[in-house]
C-alpha cells in the first residue's frame, strides 16, 4: 500500500500538536517547523498529483479494512488537483503572516493553521461522506481560532456569527447523512453511487430529502445566496492572511457538489433528477449580483475584497449547475484561477490596512505605493475577469459552456454585467486609495479593535512582497500555461463524468 497517500493529511496533523507541545514558547521554531511542514506538503502534494496525471485512481484503506467497511482516502484527478492548490496557497499566505507579523499578535497561530490544513486536505481526498463531516469540522474549528486570532470585539461577534451559522450547516450535514444511511445502509461515496442507483424510482422520496439536505450543506460552504450571510462579516473581520487561506475554505463546498452530483446523484440517476437545476443555477446567478454589487457599494477594504470573493463563487457554481462535462472543465479552470485572485486580493487589502487603515478613503500618500498600487491593480482585474489575466480566459471558458442552454442570455448577461459593476467598483476603491490623496489626515479608521501596529521601518517588509508576487506568479502561470491547464481541467471532468473506474477501483470489484 502507497502510504504517500495519508500523508497530507497526517503530516499537519503530527505537526501541529509537535508545535503546541514542544515549541510553544519558542516563535522562530514555530515558524521553522510550520514553513517546513508546508514546503513538504507541496511536495508531497505534487508528487500525488503526477501519480494521479494518467487517470490512475489510487486508495488508501486505513487499517486495510476494504470499502465499504473501512475508511478510504482516495486519490483521482479532481482531488490530487485540490491538494495542489490548497498547498502551493498555503505557501505564500503562511509567508505573509510570518512576513507581516501577524502570527506574533495571537497565541497558536501556526499550530491552528497546521490543523486547518488537515481540514481541507481530509475533505479533499476522503472517500467517505462521513469523513468528510468530520473534516468540516476540524475546519471549523481550527477556522475559528484563526479567525479571532489577535482579538477584538467585532472579530470576535463575526465570529460567533460565523460558528453558529456553521454549526447549522453541520447538524444538517448530520441529518442529511443519517437519511442517506437509513436507505442505503452506506456512507461510503462509491458504494452510496451503486446503491443510489440501484433504487426503484417510486422508493426514492426519502433519498430526495436526503440529497436536498446535503446539498443546502453545500450551499452553506460554498457561500451561494441566499445562504452566504456568514461570509461578508467573516472574512472581512478576520485577519487578512486567515481570510486569504479561507479562499481555499468556499471551495470546499464547490468541490462537494461537484463530487457528489456526479458520482453519487449524477445526472443519469432518475431518483435525483432536476434536483440541481431547479434551484442551483438561480441562485448561483443571484450570488454573482450580490458579490458584484458588494463591491461596488463597500466602504471597507476586508469587505472588498469578502464581496469580491462572493462574487468569483457566483462565476463558478454558474458553471458547476449547469452539470456538463464542458462546463466542469471551465469551472475547475476557473476555480484555480479564482482562488489565487481572491487570496491575493486579501493580502494586498492588509498591505494598504497596515499603512492607512480599513476605510476606502482618499488619504495621506502611503509608504511603497507604487509596489502596493500595482499589486491592487493586478488582483482587481484578475478578480473581474479582466484580460490579461487568466480570470478572462476563465470566464471565456464558462460563458462558451453555455451555448445551448435555455439560460445562456441570462447567464451571459448577468456574468457579463456583474463582471462590469465589479471593475468599477474596484476603479473606485483603487482611485480613492491611491490617486486621490489630498494631503488630508485620513479620516476616522476606527481601528480601535485592532492590537497597535508596529513601525513599518522597523520591520522587514520584504516577505509579504514575496508572497503577494509569487500569487501573482501563480495568475500569470495560469495564463502562460492556460492550455495545459484546460486539457487537465478537461480530463478531470471527463473522468467526473465517467465514474466507473472511481467506483471499482475503491471497492475493488466491478461496477454494477
Amino acid at each position: 500500500m502507497d502510504h504517500l497517500l495519508i500523508a497530507p493529511v497526517v503530516l499537519p496533523a503530527l505537526v501541529a500538536p509537535f508545535i503546541i507541545m514542544a515549541v510553544r514558547h519558542h516563535l522562530d521554531l514555530q515558524r521553522i517547523f510550520s514553513l517546513a511542514s508546508v514546503v513538504l506538503l507541496a511536495a508531497i502534494s505534487l508528487t500525488l498529483a503526477a501519480q494521479a496525471l494518467d487517470g490512475t485512481v489510487k486508495v488508501y484503506e486505513l487499517g486495510d479494512w476494504p470499502a465499504p467497511f473501512g475508511i478510504v482516502l482516495v486519490l483521482d484527478r479532481l482531488s490530487a488537483m485540490m491538494i495542489v492548490l490548497t498547498s502551493l496557497l498555503a505557501l505564500p499566505v503562511l509567508m505573509y503572516a510570518i512576513g507581516s507579523g501577524w502570527d506574533t499578535r495571537g497565541a497558536n497561530f501556526h499550530a491552528l493553521f497546521q490543523f486547518q490544513l488537515m481540514g481541507i486536505m481530509g475533505a479533499f481526498l476522503t472517500g467517505d461522506a462521513f469523513n468528510l463531516f468530520v473534516f468540516f469540522e476540524v475546519l471549523l474549528i481550527a477556522s475559528y481560532g484563526l479567525m479571532i486570532h489577535s482579538g477584538g470585539t467585532r472579530r470576535f461577534q463575526a465570529g460567533v456569527q460565523y460558528v453558529v451559522f456553521n454549526l447549522l450547516g453541520s447538524t444538517l450535514f448530520l441529518f442529511a447523512l443519517g437519511t442517506l444511511y437509513a436507505v442505503t445502509g452506506t456512507l461510503n461515496m462509491a458504494d452510496l453511487a451503486v446503491k443510489v442507483a440501484q433504487i426503484p424510482a417510486e422508493d426514492t422520496a426519502l433519498l430526495r430529502v436526503g440529497a436536498v439536505m446535503l446539498l443546502l450543506v453545500f450551499a452553506i460552504k460554498a457561500s451561494l445566496l441566499p445562504l452566504h450571510f456568514w461570509l461578508p462579516s467573516a472574512y472581512a473581520n478576520a485577519p487578512m492572511p486567515v481570510a486569504a487561506l479561507f479562499a481555499i475554505m468556499t471551495k470546499v463546498g464547490a468541490y462537494s457538489i461537484l463530487r457528489f452530483y456526479t458520482l453519487v446523484f449524477g445526472p443519469e440517476v432518475e431518483a435525483t433528477a432536476g434536483l440541481t437545476e431547479a434551484w442551483l443555477m438561480p441562485a448561483a446567478l443571484l450570488t454573482l449580483g450580490a458579490g458584484a454589487i458588494g463591491v461596488l457599494g463597500s466602504k471597507k477594504l476586508g469587505r472588498l475584497a469578502a464581496f469580491g470573493a462572493i462574487a468569483s463563487m457566483g462565476t463558478l457554481l454558474i458553471a458547476i449547475s449547469l452539470f456538463t462535462p464542458s462546463a466542469a472543465a471551465a469551472a475547475l479552470y476557473y476555480l484555480v484561477h479564482s482562488t489565487l485572485a481572491a487570496a491575493l486580493l486579501f493580502l494586498v487589502a492588509d498591505l494598504v490596512i497596515e499603512r492607512q487603515g480599513p476605510w476606502i478613503l482618499a488619504q495621506l500618500p502611503m509608504p511603497q505605493t507604487g509596489l502596493v498600487s500595482a499589486l491592487f491593480f493586478a488582483a482587481a482585474i484578475a478578480l473581474a475577469g479582466m484580460p490579461p489575466l487568466s480570470g478572462f480566459l476563465g470566464k471565456l471558458l464558462v460563458l462558451d459552456a453555455t451555448r445551448g442552454v435555455d439560460l445562456a442570455p441570462w447567464i451571459w448577461a448577468v456574468i457579463l454585467t456583474g463582471s462590469l459593476i465589479t471593475i468599477i467598483g474596484m476603479a473606485r476603491a483603487g482611485s480613492l486609495l491611491f490617486w486621490k490623496g489630498h494631503g488630508l489626515p485620513p479620516q476616522d479608521t476606527d481601528t480601535s479593535e485592532e492590537p497597535p501596529l508596529e513601525d513599518l521601518a522597523a520591520r522587514p517588509a520584504q516577505l509579504p512582497f514575496v508572497a503577494c508576487f509569487g500569487l501573482l506568479g501563480g495568475l500569470v502561470a495560469l495564463t502562460v500555461f492556460a492550455g495545459p491547464a484546460t486539457r487537465y481541467a478537461e480530463a478531470t471532468a471527463a473522468q467526473l463524468y465517467a465514474p466507473t473506474a472511481y467506483i471499482e477501483t475503491v471497492l475493488g470489484r466491478p461496477a454494477k
